[in-house]
């Protein structure tokens, strides 16, 4: 059996998923098979599995540090927000239920026992789990039937470090009234504590680290420096989707309200000559943009309703009419449509709404969601694409016949009869380097050649040597305990 610690947060966002992944790599560099694992996460941002699955797409990456393909085991509870007060639920990949806020939080106790089967299944299997909280353990009004956070830790019998984020302000509160607040029982399951996020000279706050000790008892085990080459890897998060400037070429990508699987943006980000730009509600889409790439969402007709009341229906037809270049993926695709229905009510009450219109392909909602990693070829050049597919809806329609992918053998996507305007259920073909170059070549921008994937691992390498340079990274595993046998 393996060895097991848990990372938890003295806040949301303090950069533990990150943090997780480089302690994966640095694991592995020291000849340890290790995997990750996330009782419970929120986020439309998903990774399709090998075993049929989908994860929360900071545990695919984690999994990459690990040289592991990412299973369901690494993240069987995952939460999926449709509305502000309702999600979808995903156990152990697969849908189990939509519920409000409340309802799930009396009845995620009940999915201990699920959580506790893929872990125990992964300590099987492994030297050591790394385990990475939610949210913040300080927020005991969800203590009850927690399964995130010391709930967790408690059913799993495991230790826990604590992590700072000092670039927010406050992190000595943030620590020490975490210390306060708890339980005596769950107070003892923190053994260390760690600062993240430094900027400047971390010599600086050796006072503040004392005092942390002293207030708390737990050990320092070291102030993490702002990691410059974060924003090479996959972002994990929506708050962490941000414009990136490079060169002169511009990708204009406006943020919708449920954006969902935003990883087909971050190969655009990583060229040197290419400008993502994030447009926030509020703002036109920018007129001097190469293309407008419309992502996915979790709640396309809801996001479809929000793209209009930006104004964005209306400068989206500008563009076009200016020669510029459109591609939709998945939700995208289907608001480039001339009609989505929703009969069931799979969304939100059954309705039908008009689409942006400059595809002639119709959408049906249905239940079945398809989940499925995909091998393609770009027909415009052969170039082969690699990537996933996640989705509920049919989509059918006269453009389908300009299908430009070609997908398991059949024909994917969709295309206008002059080719500017496409769109197809294909997530993360940007990764793929060669289908990149030939598309940004067909719309009249050419882009360096990089290896995407190459520059993801050289950064995963650069994190761990980073941790290991300033995060006493020996004494964080070898806090590490005996899981219990199940």
């Amino acid at each position: 059996m393996a060895k097991a610690i848990m990372i938890q947060g003295a806040g949301s966002n303090v950069g533990k998923s990150m943090l997780v992944a480089g302690l994966c790599r640095a694991a592995r560099m020291r000849g340890l098979t290790v995997a990750p694992f996330k009782p419970q996460n929120m986020s439309n941002n998903a990774a399709v599995t090998t075993d049929g699955g989908e994860i929360g797409r900071a545990q695919a990456l984690q999994a990459l540090a690990c040289g592991l393909d990412p299973h369901t085991d690494m993240n069987p509870v995952l939460l999926k927000p449709e509305t502000d007060v309702g999600a979808q639920v995903i156990v152990q990949g697969k849908r189990f239920a939509t519920m409000k806020a409340r309802e799930y939080g009396t009845r995620k106790g009940d999915l201990i026992p699920r959580v506790l089967d893929s872990y125990h299944r992964l300590a099987g299997a492994y030297d050591l789990i790394l385990i990475e909280g939610a949210g913040s353990p300080a927020e005991i009004n969800l203590r009850a039937g927690d399964i995130a956070n010391m709930g967790f830790a408690e059913a799993a019998d495991c230790p826990v470090v604590l992590i700072g984020d000092i670039d927010r302000g406050g992190v000595i509160a943030q620590l020490v009234g975490t210390d306060v607040i708890l339980p005596p029982e769950d107070r003892a399951r923190i053994k260390a504590f760690a600062i993240n996020k430094f900027r400047g000279d971390t010599t600086l706050f050796d006072d503040g680290m004392t005092a942390i000790a002293r207030h708390t008892g737990w050990a320092p085990l070291g102030i993490v420096p702002w990691f410059a080459d974060a924003w090479k890897l996959p972002a994990e998060d929506v708050m962490d989707v941000a414009s990136r400037k490079g060169g002169a070429i511009k990708v204009a990508v406006p943020r919708l309200n449920r954006i969902a699987n935003f990883d087909d943006l971050d190969p655009l980000a990583a060229q040197p000559d290419v400008t993502v730009e994030i447009v926030e509600a509020g703002r036109p889409l920018p007129g001097d943009a190469d293309l407008v790439l419309i992502p996915g969402s979790k709640s396309t007709i809801a996001d479809l309703a929000h793209f209009r009341a930006q104004g964005w229906d209306t400068d989206l037809l500008a563009h076009v009419r200016r020669g510029g270049h459109v591609l939709g993926i998945c939700g995208g695709y289907q608001m480039l449509g001339r009609e989505i229905s929703d009969p069931d009510g799979i969304e939100g009450p059954a309705t039908r709404v008009r689409g942006l219109g400059l595809l002639d392909v119709t959408t049906v909602m249905a239940q079945h969601k398809r989940l499925a990693l995909s091998e393609a070829r770009y027909d415009a050049t052969g170039d082969p694409v690699t990537g996933y597919e996640i989705h509920i809806g049919e989509t059918v329609g006269p453009d389908r016949t300009n299908g430009w992918l070609t997908l398991d053998g059949r024909s994917e996507g969709a295309a206008s009869a002059d080719g500017r305007i496409k769109g197809c259920y294909l997530h993360g073909l940007f990764a793929s380097d060669g289908f990149r170059a030939a598309y940004m070549e067909g719309i009249g921008a050419p882009i360096q050649t990089l290896n995407y994937d190459a520059g993801v691992e050289a950064t995963l390498d650069t994190l761990a040597h980073h941790l290991e340079a300033t995060l006493d990274v020996d004494r964080l595993l070898g806090l590490a305990e005996d899981v219990p046998q199940a």
